[in-house]
């Protein structure tokens, strides 16, 4: 009994290594221009090759980085006003965060913090998707996360070395890889009214706000009034019945 827990135990790990692999290929080839953007950005803002690469190491936040870069390139060097205007940029990680939080909670808190700094858009969406679906594997969120984090570091050292011989990797068209596979995750979540009415406010909204307000902020006030509605229609819905 106990060597066939094994073993069962076994390969449900080896399918969810497969999976994560599996599902985060078009991701990675959407980051590869992102990251090789950052290289060069890097430069141009008078940051030296290595500077560049840690600052991909140690903050792993692509919009981010761009902001920072930016604003060093500006000449705005005070590090509390940087700091201060990434954080605003990844508010909407605490709503990533939250919707995690029911699963993470059970994991011991060094591998929470471990995933917490891994956390990305593209590793959230996969991640929420595969535990909707299928269930949630710490395991799945482990190898999604770290592949995509290898290859934003690989993508950056490759901006850093070929930067005087590409202008503008994002002309390539490989980061539409990256829209495309949120579409084909979400689209398949989309199985009632309910769903497709908040997937509609969301989209309305966050395309209203991102033409009038700066940065990041149609993401969260796009989540906050989605998610507001849908729960008063979930809870009509059930008051209904």
């Amino acid at each position: 009994m106990q060597l066939s827990n094994l073993i069962s135990g076994k390969n449900e790990q080896v399918e969810e290594v497969w999976a994560a692999l599996r599902d985060c290929a078009p991701m990675v080839l959407g980051v590869v221009p992102f990251g090789i953007t950052c290289g060069i950005m890097g430069l141009t803002a008078n940051m030296s090759g290595l500077e560049t690469i840690l600052m991909s190491v140690f903050v792993f936040a692509g919009a981010s980085q761009f902001i920072g870069i930016s604003m060093l390139s500006a000449g705005i060097t005070g590090w509390g006003i940087i700091i201060l205007t990434t954080l605003l940029v990844n508010l909407r990680h605490l709503i990533m965060g939250s919707s995690l939080a029911p699963y993470m909670i059970k994991l011991p808190f060094p591998l929470q913090a471990f995933l917490a700094f891994f956390l990305t858009d593209e590793a959230y969406a996969l991640t929420i998707s595969r535990s909707y679906k299928v269930r949630y594997s710490e395991l799945y969120q482990l190898i999604v996360s770290t592949m995509i984090y290898l290859v934003w570091i690989l993508a950056t050292l490759a901006g850093v070395g070929l930067g005087s011989y590409i202008s503008d990797p994002l002309t390539w068209g490989l980061d539409f890889a990256m829209p495309a596979t949120f579409l084909v995750l979400l689209i398949p979540l989309l199985k009632d009214h309910i769903s497709l009415i908040v997937f509609g406010i969301a989209a309305v909204v966050s395309v209203s706000a991102a033409l009038y307000l700066p940065g990041k902020w149609y993401i969260i006030i796009a989540c906050v009034i989605a998610t507001s509605i849908g729960g008063l229609l979930e809870g009509d819905n059930k008051n209904a019945q």
